[in-house]
């Protein structure tokens, strides 16, 4: 299965919406979101059957009992996290402990146990497609391991599909690593600004380590046409494939606020902006042979 991840080195570039049009014109039967902390493609990839929910323990939690408990002071003193509070007894705030497990090796009296906590959920659709994604809980770490399950929740679920197309996660952190992990073919989504242009710059950098293919394209180019220019240059500089423009739509606004992909039939931005999609979607199909027969099925949507 070739996997297509979509990334952005910031946030509120195009990419879910970009993410959601691809699989639709490629009606692909693989895909998941790993954005954990806020996923959005099911507003869009709207979804007939209830999914599969499964609890995410991340790390373990430190519990005091205070019927054991000798009021000492140890564990409050050598928590680097300052997670320790005392009102009346001793106890541990579960969003600042990190599970590090310190207060349990120094406690005199054993009075501290690390305890599994539940830091997410993991959700699987089966129906026509395989949809695997995942929600992290407020303040709950280690983004990257929820990641690293939920592609292989897609992987295990979708064994005999040709093409998986992955919405990742804004920014360079543990999920975005967990996210490029295997994957084909990098596509980042890139924002005419100037913020836009250094968070690329960082996202190309942090792909490069891989050493998957990586592709660009701009999304609203023609809100900044020099940064835009900007854009194609260094991607020109440094060997890096440009795909392609994509204007600003404020109808394509528009439908998003109505949970729909911009490629959907009754999207009145629909047609005008699935025919630049498809041009980027083709580009990367010249580039990726594993993905010419989802390209083939982008083009008759469009001519239907």
């Amino acid at each position: 299965m070739k996997q297509l991840l979509i990334l952005s080195g910031k946030g509120g570039t195009g990419k879910t919406t970009i993410a959601s049009a691809f699989i639709k014109l490629a009606q692909a039967k693989a895909y998941a979101d790993c954005d954990v902390d806020a996923p959005n493609l099911h507003l869009a990839m709207h979804q007939a059957a209830a999914p599969q929910r499964h609890a995410y323990y991340g790390l373990p939690k430190a519990v005091i009992d205070p019927a054991v408990c000798i009021r000492c002071d140890v564990c409050r003193v050598n928590c680097r996290f300052d997670a320790i509070r005392v009102k009346g007894d001793y106890a541990v705030d579960p969003f600042a402990c990190e599970g590090c497990g310190v207060c349990k090796a120094i406690c005199p009296v054993q009075a501290i146990s690390l305890q599994p906590v539940v830091a997410g959920e993991l959700l699987l659709y089966h129906r026509d497609a395989v949809f695997s994604t995942a929600q992290l809980k407020m303040g709950s770490g280690t983004s990257g391991i929820l990641v690293t399950e939920v592609k292989k929740r897609l992987q295990e679920g979708a064994e005999t599909a040709d093409l998986a197309v992955i919405d990742g996660s804004p920014g360079i952190g543990c999920p975005v690593i967990a996210s490029l992990s295997g994957v084909d073919m990098v596509l980042v989504v890139a924002e005419p600004s100037v913020s836009g242009i250094s968070d690329m710059e960082r996202i190309i950098q942090t792909a490069q380590q891989f050493q998957t293919k990586i592709v660009v394209c701009i999304n609203k180019y023609d809100t900044n046409i020099k940064n835009a220019a900007k854009i194609e240059a260094f991607c020109q500089r440094w060997d890096i494939c440009f795909v392609g423009r994509i204007p600003f739509d404020p109808e394509a606004v528009k439908a998003i606020n109505k949970g729909q992909s911009i490629v959907d039939v009754d999207c009145p931005s629909g047609r005008a902006a699935a025919a630049v999609f498809a041009i980027v979607w083709q580009e990367i199909a010249k580039i990726n042979s594993g993905i010419q027969a989802q390209a083939k099925n982008a083009v008759g949507v469009l001519s239907n």
